[in-house]
């Protein structure tokens, strides 16, 4: 998809914020929309059909919060990309927000370079919509072989456990996107056994050691995701 098809829809209650996001990202090629609250950013994104959503929280008439769970609840909706951008830093803020069906969390304040890089990062999102039911998923230097079960690393073939490689798949599907820790556990898990609260975290800890550190970001309170 080029850049000039790309539509984001930008939520803030500080015009000098509008300005100022609308332009840097109008510089790089993508179609801006604007809201003010909650209640004019759902019919914006009615109206506007977004591939991405920047939220704000603390708004007039309709917080981000509620508005990014009437979004996600329209039909036709349920893949857009939905990122929280908010002075709101603190973790039970971020938590509601990804409990509110958000992708990300960026906290503001934070450079307009900075931001731009982090819309690019959201927006690969959208080519990897079906990423999960590909038999090989290329991230970065990475690829991951699900018809003969391994993964390679700038060209090391590395052999993983099975749910060490089904975790590591999962978070590959979508690079970038935070999956909590109950989706991970349904998914890789199922209705297998789970000895311990720390399952998942033991798992990605071994992933750090045989992928690299850099490569997993761990979202306090809500779950992983993968740095691409």
């Amino acid at each position: 998809m080029k850049k000039k098809d790309i539509k984001i829809l930008l939520v803030d209650d500080e015009p000098d914020i509008l300005e100022i996001v609308s332009y840097n990202l109008q510089n790089e090629g993508y179609q801006i929309f604007t809201a003010s609250n909650g209640v004019d950013a759902i019919e914006k994104a009615k109206k506007t059909n977004p591939h991405l959503i920047l939220l704000d929280v603390m708004m007039p008439e309709m917080d981000g919060i509620e508005a990014c769970e009437k979004i996600r609840a329209l039909k036709g909706f349920e893949e857009v990309i939905i990122a929280f951008f908010t002075a709101r830093g603190e973790d039970y803020s971020q938590v509601a927000g990804f409990d509110a069906g958000a992708d990300d969390y960026i906290t503001k304040p934070v450079k307009p370079k900075v931001l731009v890089s982090k819309v690019k990062s959201l927006l690969r999102r959208l080519k990897e919509n079906t990423a999960e039911i590909e038999n090989i998923i290329t991230v970065g230097n990475i690829i991951i072989n699900r018809d003969e079960y391994f993964i390679q690393k700038n060209k090391e073939k590395i052999s993983l456990p099975r749910k060490e490689f089904e975790l590591l798949a999962l978070l590959a599907s979508k690079p970038g996107k935070v999956f909590k820790r109950e989706t991970i556990l349904e998914t890789v898990w199922g209705n297998d056994v789970v000895v311990g609260g720390r399952t998942i975290d033991v798992h990605i800890r071994k992933l750090r050691e045989k992928i690299g550190d850099a490569y997993f970001k761990t979202v306090k309170g809500v779950g992983y995701k993968l740095n691409v």
